[in-house]
């Protein structure tokens, strides 16, 4: 889904963006959802800057890449439990010759808007300054890449995020030798 976002583009530069993950809805320009398997994933751009909300049940994964003052500056990768989720996330920043760029992003809105877990919003008169999201569910596993276009600057900041349910450990009493052999039986079926 391609959208053109109801507001100017401003010269932020992709060195303010900042990550943040558990903060609540931000006001979005474009927003999105989607149904994954019991998975509700919202896809939220807010400018030159995106949240992504999944919610399964009640238990809740946001991610936050923004200009936010006070928050973490963008980092290079985050590894993490938060709740119910195991969250692993990273960052990389192209910086791309003009004509390179201009390619670059003519070849991402096709990608993204052409797919089915894909939001992408661009801001009038900027043909080349884009958020970007695109969302999907296997294995199991929510993942989720995202652009963000810099076009004064030459710059392009790409994430990608991959969410999965933690895996919870009990503790155990020790089986008995039949209980073993009965579980080891279940599992080969």
């Amino acid at each position: 889904m391609l959208t053109t976002l109801s507001t100017p583009y401003t010269d932020t530069r992709a060195g303010d963006l900042a990550w943040a993950l558990g903060r609540g809805p931000l006001p979005a320009l474009a927003c999105r959802e989607l149904e994954l398997d019991g998975i509700t994933v919202q896809l939220r751009l807010l400018g030159a800057s995106h949240q992504v909300i999944l919610d399964e049940d009640g238990r809740t994964c946001s991610e936050t890449v923004a200009c936010m003052p006070g928050s973490t500056p963008l980092p290079l990768g985050v590894s993490r439990r938060t709740g119910a989720w195991d969250y692993d996330f990273a960052a990389r920043v192209e910086t791309l010759t003009p004509g390179s760029f201009a390619g670059r992003a003519q070849e991402l809105l096709e990608l993204v808007s052409g797919h089915p877990g894909g939001l992408a919003g661009t801001f009038p008169g900027a043909p080349h300054a884009f958020t970007a999201l695109m969302v999907q569910r296997s294995a199991g596993q929510v993942r989720w890449r995202t652009w963000h276009s810099y076009p004064q600057e030459g710059r392009l900041v790409s994430t990608r995020t991959c969410v999965a349910r933690s895996a919870v450990r009990t503790r155990r009493s020790p089986a008995s030798p039949r209980t073993r052999a009965a579980e080891r039986s279940a599992t080969v079926r």
